[in-house]
């Protein structure tokens, strides 16, 4: 997510028709090295927002993969200024690794002038400070087919190649018409470009639901990729979508399936871990004035039902296939108590 997808910051957001930028820094972090960037244990740190949800794709799969020792962990401040993203959690208003503010930095010292916005994930090379990769789509692939080598012994097989073919259909519908679909809903400027976002959001999710009434996961019996990036609308969509969106033909809560299936993915260890719910709800409204000039964040909704049963087990499937679920979360990474069900 970058600090916006046009040229006049956060006001900007519902004022002109949305589209997304795509990532301009495409490098990858291989095995092989090919684009200058081997795989090397303690060399890159990860940016985040917990507020993003192309983020949180890549702090699911972290986990997940057991990479937090090999791939160091940096989460910027929910409430962006006209510079992005900025390091003001920490002590100093500093990144203790990169020694910045601002993660623009990091992109500026990459490449000036760059085009495309300051957006989260990112890699940064923590040798040279500089950003190696904003590409929030394939990062998270290369977490799971090329660090391999630095996986923790159990990690599940979240992009099996056997599968790879379905999953990537399944996810380019999730992305075309739920990930992004509900941006387009709230961001349109006018009724015609809503209406027709907003219907396809839950037209996609009612085929979503109907899928998964019959099976636990999106493709195959483990959870994949797939899961990761519905997981991560979902798991916003009462809580910003709904309302702040105006993606409200019905809450998540009102739909069993895909009810059951969220509160399945957010008890699984590596999942409802990496959310935090109070850095969610004050970026979508403080900092998207554009759509909330008063920047009044609202009380709700209740967390409490995240922690219901959800009864999806009986449906079979085995959530980590062949391997173990990731162990606690480190001290230094725990999402505090109070932003949390």
């Amino acid at each position: 997510m970058s600090r916006d997808d046009g040229d006049d910051g956060n006001s900007a957001y519902g004022k002109r028709t949305f589209k997304r930028s795509k990532a301009h820094f495409t490098d990858r972090i291989t095995a092989d090295g090919r684009d200058g960037w081997p795989v090397e244990a303690d060399r890159y740190r990860l940016v985040v927002s917990r507020a993003c949800p192309w983020a949180s794709r890549s702090l699911v799969s972290r986990r997940l993969l057991g990479l937090e020792d090999a791939l160091s962990l940096a989460v910027a401040d929910p409430i962006q200024d006209d510079r992005s993203w900025r390091f003001t959690l920490d002590e100093d208003g500093r990144d203790p690794v990169l020694g910045i503010r601002y993660l623009s930095e990091a992109y500026d010292r990459r490449e000036t002038d760059h085009p495309g916005g300051v957006s989260v994930p990112a890699v940064v090379d923590v040798p040279s400070g500089k950003l190696v990769t904003n590409d929030y789509q394939q990062l998270t692939l290369d977490l799971a087919t090329e660090w391999t080598a630095l996986h923790r012994e159990g990690a599940p097989d979240l992009y099996p190649e056997r599968l790879r073919d379905e999953i990537d259909e399944v996810m380019a519908d999730v992305y075309e018409d739920v990930n992004n679909g509900v941006y387009r809903a709230g961001f349109a400027t006018g009724q015609e470009e809503y209406e027709a976002a907003c219907a396809g959001v839950f037209r996609r999710l009612e085929l979503l639901a109907a899928r998964l009434e019959r099976q636990r996961y999106l493709v195959g019996d483990t959870i994949t990729e797939a899961d990761i990036r519905l997981f991560t609308t979902l798991v916003r969509f009462d809580a910003v979508y709904h309302g702040h969106f105006k993606c409200n033909r019905w809450k998540l809560t009102e739909n069993q399936v895909l009810w059951g299936y969220a509160r399945d993915l957010y008890q699984t260890p590596g999942f409802g871990d990496t959310v935090d719910f109070d850095h969610i709800k004050r970026h979508y409204y403080q900092v998207h004035t554009g759509i909330n000039p008063t920047r009044v964040v609202p009380l709700g909704p209740d967390l409490s039902g995240w922690l219901t049963p959800h009864h999806r087990e009986e449906l079979g499937g085995r959530p980590f296939g062949d391997g173990t679920p990731p162990g606690p979360v480190r001290a230094g990474e725990r999402v505090p108590a109070a932003h949390t069900p």
